[in-house]
């Protein structure tokens, strides 16, 4: 289970539709667990694909700096969200093929046909566990 603030969601959100059509990510920080985590901020990141319509990646060095300031906040990496424009809220192949965080949750906002946030655990082995998303 992730537990997600409302203000979160709803930032994530809006952000998608302003991103449309390109994907959008960030990372989730707040307190990790492989049973339950809790988000308590968002960090938005630069899509660096080369193809944003249809992948994201988030910059390296983007990546790094979010990292540490986390670390600084002491704050723990809880998972990654992005976006998906014109498709389901699941993971998709490429999704999976890019996840590298094990157990870590992927949250996933799909605009069309209708707005849907779901968010699941890459278990490390290629596979997406679907986990329940419940808001504070």
């Amino acid at each position: 289970m992730i537990v997600l603030p409302e203000s979160i969601r709803e930032a994530i959100v809006e952000d998608a539709r302003e991103g449309t059509p390109r994907e959008i990510c960030g990372v989730l920080g707040g307190a990790f667990g492989e049973q339950r985590s809790r988000v308590d901020s968002r960090y938005p990141a630069t899509n660096a694909a080369e193809t944003p319509r249809t992948r994201y990646l988030i910059d390296p060095e983007e990546q790094l700096e979010i990292f540490e300031r986390l670390e600084d906040r002491g704050e723990e990496i809880v998972g990654f969200y992005h976006s998906h424009p014109n498709g389901p809220a699941g993971p998709s192949a490429t999704d999976a093929e890019a996840a590298a965080w094990p157990d870590r949750s992927y949250l996933i906002v799909s605009l069309v046909p209708t707005l849907e946030v779901g968010s699941w655990r890459w278990r490390g082995d290629g596979a997406f566990d679907r986990e329940r998303v419940a808001y504070r």
